[in-house]
């Protein structure tokens, strides 16, 4: 089944992905959370996309065939389904989104106890050949009831504000998930905010949910200079990912986002150990220390660094895409973006300094950004490129391959959904930075 991808189930809506796979896949994810037709109930929640609600009825269908109950959440965003599982000590959960993908796409991403992602190397390749299994049919349907999830959900994050004092903000939903929970969040906030496309509606009819894109930020960006708004937060489809903007509208890059909000998580925590994603700048590394905290790299993608934040009991964590991870208790460890807003409003209370200053001085290195490229043969590019830098202070396999002198450091990393290749350089100049990167682009192009 082309459409099981590495960290989730996706594809373009009724082909390759129609009813009938959902019916299978939610025949899988019941047979795989509960074996031998143990008892216990899995979580759905589901996007506004239009084909959301019939992917969900048969995937409903495929649960109750197999006598597992289902608790029905509604229209909700990602991170509030993960709550539930945890909260009401759920078998596991099922989400239908597909998050920041155009409004033909749709798909499932699937947690099981307290949470925890099913991924490529967690279970999802167990119920990709469950999917193609006949199911067991069990002798009576399993139950399904309704449960509404976000007042709890409310008073789960609130905390992450702190004591709050009285900003301004522009928040861009991008017609996603964010608003269902934000709305009575902002009920309980001294924030004055101005709204952009808080209606759900997966048409996406004014931009992309994708707050990576630096052209999504347009809207946000511009709301913040004409209000005079102290800070400015786009989030994605789902609203598991967040992208933030200074208060003059200047994009703020999300591994500067996770030094900033590390601090914040540092205070609750003394001593804390912080996962940062091996993309990041090091001055994100240095921030995190600065501030008291254990500095931690990990690898690209959300079920790798949960794993690692429970294997080593890390209270927070950030990745370049966005996505920012907290310890909300000793079960539930999670991406959260709307968390990540209360974490900024915490930050920012502190002090009356600007973001843009609290910024500045993080900015002190020179990076290329993520540059992708298609490369014919991967493996062999990756190590035909070490072997150039086999005289380097330091090389790892982490996450593709990543290499680091004194004054500069790359890494090169294979998609997990692209036939492409992309790189991230840094340099303590922007002289070097140029002549590295460019220096390797050339090795890419001619491997392309």
């Amino acid at each position: 089944m082309g459409i099981f991808k590495a960290y989730d189930i996706r594809g373009i809506f009724p082909d390759p992905l129609g009813p009938e796979d959902a019916r299978r896949i939610g025949s899988a994810v019941a047979r795989h959370l509960l074996p031998g037709g143990a008892r216990g109930e899995i979580a759905v929640g589901w996007d506004a996309r239009e084909s959301s609600p019939v992917l969900r009825d048969a995937l409903l269908e495929g649960i109750a065939a197999e006598g597992a109950g289902a608790v029905a959440l509604g229209a909700v965003a990602t991170p509030i389904l993960y709550f539930a599982v945890d909260h009401h000590e759920l078998a596991g959960g099922v989400m239908v989104t597909a998050s920041h993908n155009p409004a033909e796409y749709n798909g499932f991403k699937i947690c099981g106890p307290n949470a925890v992602p099913i991924g490529e190397a967690s279970g999802l390749r167990d119920v990709e050949r469950l999917a193609k299994q006949p199911g067991r049919r069990a002798d009576a349907p399993g139950a399904l009831r309704d449960v509404d999830p976000v007042p709890a959900y409310v008073e789960h994050l609130l905390p992450h504000a702190g004591s709050p004092a009285p900003l301004s903000a522009a928040i861009d939903c991008g017609n996603g998930m964010a608003a269902v929970a934000l709305e009575p969040l902002l009920d309980r906030l001294p924030l004055e905010v101005e709204r952009l496309y808080f209606e759900p509606d997966c048409t996406f009819p004014n931009h992309p949910a994708d707050p990576l894109e630096v052209e999504n930020l347009r809207d946000v960006a511009e709301a913040v200079r004409r209000r005079g708004c102290h800070f400015g937060v786009a989030f994605d489809g789902d609203a598991d990912r967040a992208c933030f903007v200074d208060e003059r509208g200047e994009p703020v890059s999300s591994d500067l986002v996770t030094a900033l909000l590390a601090r914040a998580e540092l205070r609750r925590h003394p001593g804390g150990r912080v996962l940062y994603d091996l993309r990041s700048s090091r001055a994100t590394a240095e921030a995190i220390e600065a501030a008291g905290g254990v500095a931690e790299m990990c690898r690209v993608g959300h079920s790798f660094v949960k794993q690692q934040m429970r294997e080593t009991g890390a209270v927070f964590a950030g990745e370049l895409s966005g996505h920012f991870y907290f310890r909300f208790s000793e079960t539930l460890v999670a991406d959260d973006a709307l968390a990540a807003l209360l974490a900024m409003v915490d930050v920012l209370s502190r002090e009356g300094r600007p973001l843009s200053e609290r910024v500045a001085p993080l900015r002190r290195y020179a990076a290329s950004g993520e540059i992708s490229r298609p490369v014919a043969d991967p493996p062999a590019f990756l190590a035909e490129v070490e072997a150039d830098h086999a005289g380097a202070e330091e090389i790892s396999h982490l996450d593709g391959l990543l290499v680091r002198y004194p004054d500069w450091w790359f890494n090169l990393r294979p998609s997990n959904t692209e036939p492409v290749v992309r790189l991230n350089l840094e340099a303590d100049s922007p002289e070097r930075m140029q002549v590295e990167r460019d220096r390797i682009l050339a090795r890419m192009e001619a491997a392309g």
